[in-house]
């Protein structure tokens, strides 16, 4: 029989220290959850154009357009004001997984999880690592796996 079962005083210790890991989480996700919220982005286009706020859900709650829409046509300022929501979008995305890493980590399943709904909400693709097959080095087999690199 496991004899930690039995000790109590080390049942107490280590109860004690899950629910410090359990606290601290709890106190890591409110300050991520506060950070997300109060988050807003302001993004313009490189013409000049357009100056777009969005809130912690990607919603534009400000638009600015400057004089330099006069001699556009209406099609490239709509193209400019989209564009720069996109930008903005993918901007909160970002911000938004650098939160979520210094409080809760994106090492973690609900880390991973909340960066990809995020993205998902926002139409931002996360960008996955690419995966390569494994090197072949350690045996006599005509297989070669060749790198690549840019």
């Amino acid at each position: 029989m496991d004899e930690r079962i039995l000790d109590p005083d080390g049942a107490r210790e280590r109860l004690a220290a899950w629910k410090g890991r359990i606290d601290k989480l709890a106190d890591d996700t409110l300050s991520m959850s506060q950070q997300l919220q109060g988050v807003r982005i302001v993004a313009k286009d490189p013409a000049g154009m357009a100056e777009v706020t969005i809130d912690s859900t990607g919603a534009m709650v400000n638009l600015k357009l400057t004089d330099r829409i006069t001699p556009a046509s209406p099609e490239a300022v709509a193209a400019a004001i989209m564009a720069t929501l996109a930008d903005a979008r993918r901007q909160l995305a970002q911000r938004s997984k650098e939160i979520v890493a210094d409080t809760i980590g994106t090492d973690t399943a609900a880390g991973r999880a909340i960066v990809e709904s995020v993205s998902r909400s926002l139409g931002v693709e996360e960008e996955k690592p690419v995966r390569r097959p494994p090197r072949d080095d350690d045996d006599d087999s005509a297989e070669i796996y060749t790198e690549e690199r840019w």
